[in-house]
């Protein structure tokens, strides 16, 4: 038993040691803030105007201001294998090289128009349609546009076939399904039979075989593939790829054109829809969220600041602090004027996603501020302003300033060159310095601002006029509405009045001593009276304890349906060109992939039987473009087997036989001949197509199917890569999107940790480290119930909800676990000291938040409904999880006997020497 003595004796006094130094690191915190707020109330005006001054002169940097262009360097993953592999495909086989065969999803030049066209009735094959669709084509040929001359007047003009890509003929390049629909009206006007037309693989006049499954959509096909009807059609004008020069602001002035072109047409001719997008489309739509969100963000200011001025009203005139709430956000608003103007200083541009940070910000500086102003109102009255203000400072920012840690940790994790997603990484770069810069606005503009208004209370002026408020006896004259305006308490005959009425009132278990009557406002009154013996009650729990449990329940159902969202054209504005066009490819082109090149990008034994299965068994699922099939087929038609050929011999028939018959000389482009002594094949390329499901989405499909080719080809006897240029958004998403938000929870968890070991409450750390779990846990849950995927905006919302949960449960945590007596008689006192102030920063920000979601975009709607999520799952637990939860668990009853313990009343007699006046006092102990 001796030993075991020991330890226990030795495990009070680490417990005791490492009480003493946390309690010594809070005195040690608390006196230093306390100095700080001396400070600030001796210097008020210097510390008010100095912050709105360096606003001000850093929002003038908003003339270099600039938006970012690079809308899909932002939405996909910087660091991906399919950027390398687009990079060598380009290398080996440029855009500009292909002279008889483009595939619109497999290469994307820098310029292009491009237009769905629907059949509203009927198919596109109709004589009528047809003829249409043909006009369309021929007025696009023929549009010009004109670019002013540099230097004096006129201009020059230049039409399609001067911007466009030329072919072998230096005529443009024109989709396939062009020249099928050519050739038909010609059979039909000169009353011949029309050529058949197959799907997705076609021959054309020529003999060539073409892949239409991409130009023809809604198709019904009859024996033999034969295509019967077909509701839609994708034509591609691609212009040349030239970087600067009048040729560069020619394709982009015939790109405006364009749009314009098919909006006339599509008047003249309402049998048919045209749903057209160009290569500036998605960045423009991408940024019209901004101009579209411009209003309601306006609509929520004036709202989050009406419901910010009635939250800090109260009855008293005097200690009424209706202009404290129009100045915290007044705080919110110059630190993110003055973050903004240092992110232009340094070159930054400002992208849709940015439309986020004022609610990371707001959340932030509003929880900060309601808190100083509960603490203020708990002060003592007789006391000097610098030292109200040094007792805020002393017990609000150490928790602010964990919690602007706990901020700056998680958002400058996500920050760092570690993120592999561009945009997350600067939303949070940006939140970061948001975040810095209005917890420096918070201490020196908000603080001098509650010296000011502590002044004006000391002189007993009213909140709003800033007038001396006469004494009762002045008032008694005064009109009805009068009295009532200014009415108010003065010390010296409030202090009589509040004794009786402390004397008068019975004694309540668990009451603040700190309360007094005359700083109450409804929801102060409303928590004290109502709510907290409410949430407490022995009835009440239980229920409370099954509403977590169908929390946690709805959590897991929408966690483990968690999907990624890497269509870039979900975050664009709705009613756009690029949402449109978006829509209707889903409908009518889904029936198979977008075209997918397989590469073989180094010499291989092509004339090898066993290769040649080899890459016949790997295309073999697919709808297939190959030169390599094509070739063994022409040498059986000639009765010849490529397995009697050196490779000298299969080479040269492939190059001098084979390629100059005129239906397979388009194949000169999918191969790539050495330059040695020796003819070889270097590098060739087949063109595949994957039937899907037909469900109008397949990235997951296409997901599914890039993995499966790469593991091939790990495996692989011939060196191949597969690409496309979705497959840039689709690898290595899931990690790109998940890391960020992982890393930050497990830093959040480790500060709470290592913050445990000294100036914070083990107990405290704990539980909150549990309610983020639990609030990360239900938001990305519960966003996945309503719709949102996991994208680059939802996880920058899951991140910033890290942030939030500590702003709203860490000062009740904190306040439970320093607060004495038992654990009810914690949790009322928590929620009174610290509860109203949550509420109304969850009020306010619900206000400015609500507009948003009536906004047509879907990066809006993704930021709405995260952060809607992260304000609600945050307010359940700090208002109703949390305080019912923390009665029955961990930490025990107090030593004391809890609630039940037997109290006595002492008299207690307070002296103050200046003014004479003695008060006598009954207390309950």
């Amino acid at each position: 038993m001796q030993p075991r003595a020991g330890w226990e004796r030795l495990e009070r006094v680490a417990e005791a040691r490492g009480a003493t130094l946390r309690r010594a690191l809070r005195g040690g915190l608390g006196a230093g803030f306390g100095a700080l707020g001396r400070l600030v109330a001796g210097q008020p005006a210097l510390l008010a105007s100095a912050p709105a001054l360096l606003a001000v002169l850093l929002g003038a940097s908003f003339s270099r201001y600039r938006v970012e262009e690079d809308v899909r360097g932002l939405l996909a993953p910087k660091h991906s294998l399919a950027r390398m592999e687009g990079k060598l495909v380009g290398s080996l086989f440029p855009i500009n090289h292909s002279k008889h065969a483009l595939y619109s999803d497999l290469q994307m030049p820098a310029h292009y128009g491009r237009v769905i066209v629907v059949a509203r009735r009927g198919s596109l094959l109709e004589t009528p349609n047809l003829d249409a669709v043909l006009e369309l084509h021929r007025l696009i040929s023929q549009m010009q546009v004109t670019v002013p001359a540099a230097s004096g007047p006129g201009g020059f003009n230049y039409s399609f076939s001067h911007l466009c890509l030329p072919d072998d003929k230096n005529a443009c390049l024109v989709d396939d399904i062009i020249r099928a629909l050519e050739a038909t009206r010609s059979a039909r006007a000169a009353n011949g039979s029309a050529p058949t037309l197959h799907y997705p693989i076609t021959r054309l006049a020529d003999g060539r075989r073409a892949y239409v499954g991409h130009q023809l959509g809604g198709v019904q096909t009859g024996e033999g593939e034969a295509v019967r009807s077909a509701r839609a059609l994708q034509l591609t004008y691609y212009l040349r790829a030239r970087g600067g020069g009048p040729t560069e602001g020619a394709a982009a002035r015939w790109e405006g054109a364009f749009g314009d072109r098919l909006r006339r047409f599509a008047a003249r001719h309402p049998r048919l829809a045209l749903y057209p997008v160009t290569s500036a489309s998605l960045a423009g739509d991408f940024q019209l969220s901004s101009a579209l969100a411009r209003r309601p963000l306006l609509v929520g200011s004036a709202l989050c600041s009406a419901l910010a001025v009635l939250c800090c009203c109260m009855r008293d005139c005097v200690r009424a602090k209706p202009w404290l709430g129009l100045l915290a956000l007044l705080s919110t608003a110059l630190a993110g004027l003055t973050a903004a103007g240092i992110l232009n200083l340094s070159g930054a541009a400002y992208n849709s996603t940015y439309l986020g940070i004022p609610f990371v910000m707001l959340g932030q500086g509003l929880s900060g501020s309601l808190e100083m102003l509960s603490s203020w109102r708990r002060t003592r009255e007789d006391q000097h302003v610098k030292e109200r203000v040094a007792g805020v400072f002393s017990e609000v920012m150490p928790r602010l300033s964990g919690s602007a840690a706990l901020h700056l940790l998680t958002l400058g994790l996500a920050a760092s060159p570690l993120t592999n997603l561009e945009a997350l990484r600067l939303f949070c770069r940006a939140a970061a310095l948001g975040v810095a810069v209005g917890y420096a606005y918070t201490l020196s503009f908000f603080g001098s601002c509650l010296v000011l208004s502590g002044y004006l209370e000391t002189g007993y002026r009213h909140a709003c006029f800033c007038r001396r408020v006469p004494k009762r006896e002045r008032l008694d004259s005064e009109p009805a509405w009068y009295r009532c305006l200014m009415y108010t308490r003065y010390q010296d005959e409030a202090a009589p009045q509040q004794a009786a009425a402390d004397e008068a009132a019975p004694a309540r278990p668990g009451g603040d001593s700190d309360a007094r009557p005359r700083d109450s406002h409804l929801l102060l009154g409303c928590v004290r009276r109502c709510y907290g013996d409410w949430i407490t009650n022995t009835y009440v729990k239980p229920f409370v304890v099954l509403l977590y449990l169908v929390y946690v329940s709805f959590a897991l159902m929408g966690f483990l349906q968690v999907s990624q969202g890497s269509d870039p054209s979900a975050l664009v504005a709705t009613d756009t060109a690029t949402a449109r066009n978006a829509a209707a490819q889903r409908r009518y082109f889904s029936s198979y992939s977008p075209v997918i090149g397989f590469y073989i990008y180094e010499s291989a034994p092509y004339w090898n039987a066993s290769v040649q299965r080899h890459l016949l068994d790997y295309a073999g699922g697919f709808r297939r473009i190959s030169w390599l099939e094509s070739y063994l087929a022409y040498l059986a038609e000639r009765n010849q087997s490529s397995s009697g050929f050196s490779r000298r011999n299969f080479t040269l028939a492939l190059r001098h036989d084979f390629l100059r018959q005129p239906q397979f000389a388009h194949f000169a482009d999918d191969i790539i001949f050495s330059g040695g002594e020796e003819p070889d094949v270097a590098a060739s390329r087949i063109f595949l197509a994957a039937k899907t499901a037909g469900g109008g989405d397949n990235r997951r499909e296409m997901s599914a199917l890039l993995s499966t080719l790469r593991r091939l080809s790990l495996t692989s006897r011939v060196r191949f890569l597969v690409f496309n240029p979705s497959f840039v958004y689709l690898d290595r998403y899931g990690a790109a999107v998940c890391s960020p938000p992982r890393r930050s929870l497990l830093a959040a968890l480790f500060l709470l940790g290592v913050s445990s070991l000294a100036p914070l409450e083990p107990l405290a750390a704990a539980w909150l480290a549990l309610t983020l779990l639990s609030v990360q846990f239900g938001v990305l849950g519960f966003m996945t119930l309503w719709g949102v995927e996991l994208d680059g905006v939802s996880a920058a919302c899951l991140i910033a909800a890290l942030g939030h949960t500590a702003d709203c449960s860490g000062p009740l945590l904190c306040g439970f676990v320093a607060g004495g007596g038992g654990r009810t008689r914690r949790v009322r006192l928590a929620l009174e000291r610290h509860g109203v102030p949550v509420l109304q920063a969850l009020l306010c920000y619900g206000a400015a938040l609500a507009p948003v979601g009536f906004v047509r975009s879907g990066l809006t709607r993704t930021l709405f409904r995260c952060l809607a999520l992260t304000a609600g799952c945050s307010a359940l637990h700090a208002l109703a999880f949390l305080p019912a939860l923390l009665t029955f668990l961990p930490p025990a009853k107090s030593r004391d006997g809890g609630d039940d313990a037997p109290r006595r009343e002492v008299e207690c007699v307070e002296m103050d020497g200046g003014g004479g006046r003695v008060v006598d006092q009954i207390t309950t102990v």
